[in-house]
């Protein structure tokens, strides 16, 4: 099968594609002929050896695909096959035209949802959900929703305005803002800009929640805005180290719900069309390398995406 291969932590260029021996479910796991892979940030982290994981080299990156069911293993069902799926794959096997996932993590893709669709909700809609739910945004609430259009902030911000808050969506560039007013955003601000804090004071007062996803000085500056017992949600790091919040605010836990249930809620929000993920650059296999550098760069808006031609023999 054809494969990105990481042999060697650097930069984009260290993703190379090659052809390897295809991949053998064994007992309680699946074969999937991959349609789409997801692309992460965390990802591109891993692969300059600057994440919050360590990858065992050689690796094939990538978590979450969406495809049909090629084989299983022993105790698996065989009804399984043929399926359309999506699954997590516990950290790697994605970039590639076979992944094996264990079949406790394979997902059915509702009718109507498609694999593009169905990847980018699989990580990203599990983490808004949760962290809507934990939050609780409540009617007439200021939230402001950081990397608002970026996979999972632009789902944060349909899921605060479905609840009936004012959302202020915050994003470095002006198709991401534009995608967050889209979405339902009452106002967009420039986070790189100086004074974008002010211009939240002015129109919103003091916030009630706040969904951190950037961290570093963005993250700090954003919990500055936030009322005494205020909210805040942090849940990345892509622009700094990961917020602490203090005292004066009300920091919010990740709820203890089990995330396969989280993934199929989004899934099912997609299917009967209230979540509508943002796909923002779609490139084959091959280009793996060209994602992680849109990525890094911060060109993208919405999800990334790897379309894997399929197997010979399919």
């Amino acid at each position: 099968m054809r494969a990105v291969m990481l042999r060697k932590f650097g930069g984009p260029e260290a993703l190379v594609a090659e052809e390897v021996p295809d991949p053998v479910p064994g007992p309680g796991q699946a074969l999937i002929e991959v349609a789409v892979a997801g692309v992460t940030f965390v990802e591109t982290q891993v692969r300059a050896d600057r994440g919050p994981r360590t990858a065992e080299l050689p690796a094939i990156l990538g978590n979450g695909v969406a495809g049909t069911v090629k084989a299983v293993g022993e105790g698996v069902a065989g009804s399984l096959v043929g399926a359309r799926v999506v699954s997590t794959l516990g950290g790697y096997g994605g970039y590639a035209e076979l992944a094996v996932a264990g079949a406790g993590d394979v997902i059915p893709i509702p009718g109507g949802v498609s694999p593009e669709h169905a990847v980018a909700l699989l990580a990203d809609g599990r983490t808004a959900i949760g962290l809507a739910r934990a939050a609780g945004p409540k009617p007439g609430e200021w939230v402001l929703v950081e990397a608002a259009g970026g996979g999972v902030g632009s789902l944060l911000v349909q899921l605060a305005v479905a609840a009936g808050a004012r959302v202020i969506g915050a994003a470095s560039s002006a198709a991401k803002r534009g995608l967050a007013a889209e979405l339902g955003a009452e106002l967009t601000v420039d986070y790189t800009e100086p004074g974008w804090a002010d211009r939240v004071r002015d129109a919103a007062g003091a916030l009630d929640v706040v969904f951190d996803g950037v961290g570093g000085e963005i993250g700090a500056t954003a919990e500055t805005l936030l009322r005494d017992g205020g909210r805040m949600s942090v849940y990345g790091m892509a622009g700094g180290p990961m917020t602490t919040p203090g005292p004066r605010v009300t920091a919010v836990p990740w709820p203890a719900t089990d995330l396969r249930e989280l993934s199929r809620a989004a899934l099912e929000e997609a299917a009967a069309g209230r979540l509508r993920p943002t796909i923002g650059l779609v490139l084959p296999l091959e280009s793996a390398a060209e994602a992680h550098a849109a990525i890094e760069a911060r060109q993208v808006t919405g999800k990334t995406l790897l379309t894997p031609a399929p197997s010979a023999d399919a």
